[in-house]
């Protein structure tokens, strides 16, 4: 068998179902001169699978900073394949510093595609996936929680996020109160024997899993939100008045227009029609 060239292989591998590496997934982790691993027992299982054996090296977010020189240095005459335990790396973990200093150090940098949590998650929701933003885990004690929630809740598109099962109940009664009580489907052990997608509104997946936490690997999936109801002409209007006590007319106008997004031609006329009346 040939060997690789040099340079940085990225392996996606399974999320649950080892049938699910692709064969050139197979190829290259059989090929490569080192993997570099979240969890060397995780790969070595994977490899076994496969019928391989290839030499492992920890990399992970405890040890990344002091890995990485001599991972970049061998890519010079070596392959390295890096996988995380699940799904494609950089994914909520330390890779892309790898990737970028791969780059930077002038070596070749190869993707080979396949499973993603995130993105089998969107498929299984029945959510809106045109647009979406994924958020990794979000942070666990509840105020910067609420805070990481609130940065998002304008965000007009469906929103991906990881949690841990004991967390799980907590992590959706927070989005119902930061985002509205949107509708959201809670996926886990995708590809897995006991593979489930469960939907309904986020207090009410709140409330099912309060005292039955579940097991697995968990992906929560959030609507986006509706579309925000036309603003009355009569907060409209007040506003403008407000406006008026501190700026002149057009800018007035301007800045009601672009809060409320009415036209500020209409504007400027009101304004105007207060100001003479």
């Amino acid at each position: 068998m040939n060997p690789l060239e040099p340079g940085l292989y990225i392996v996606a591998t399974p999320i649950g179902n080892l049938a699910d590496l692709a064969p050139r997934a197979a190829e290259i982790l059989s090929r490569a001169d080192v993997v570099a691993v979240e969890d060397s027992r995780v790969t070595a299982g994977l490899l076994r699978h496969i019928g391989v054996k290839r030499p492992m090296l920890p990399y992970h977010d405890h040890n990344a900073e002091g890995v990485r020189p001599g991972l970049i240095a061998r890519m010079g005459s070596e392959a390295v394949a890096l996988v995380s335990d699940a799904g494609t790396p950089l994914i909520s973990d330390p890779g892309y510093k790898l990737v970028r200093d791969a780059r930077a150090a002038g070596h070749a940098v190869v993707t080979i595609p396949g499973p993603c949590a995130a993105v089998a998650a969107l498929t299984l929701a029945g959510l809106p996936t045109d647009r979406f933003l994924f958020l990794g885990f979000l942070p666990s004690k509840a105020k910067a929680r609420g805070d990481a929630i609130a940065e998002v809740a304008g965000v007009r598109a469906t929103l991906v996020l990881y949690e841990s099962g004991p967390r799980l109940s907590a992590c959706l009664a927070a989005l119902a109160e930061g985002l509205g009580d949107r509708e959201a489907a809670v996926t886990r052990e995708i590809t897995k024997k006991f593979e489930e997608a469960v939907t309904g509104t986020l207090s009410t997946l709140a409330a099912r899993y309060a005292d039955a936490p579940p097991r697995g690997e968990i992906v929560v999936v959030v609507a986006p939100p509706g579309e925000a109801p036309p603003a009355a002409i009569e907060d409209a209007d007040a506003a403008l008045a407000e406006a008026l006590t501190r700026l002149p007319l057009a800018k007035a106008a301007g800045e009601v227009a672009k809060r409320f997004g009415l036209d500020r031609k209409a504007l400027y006329a009101r304004a105007l029609a207060m100001k003479e009346g």
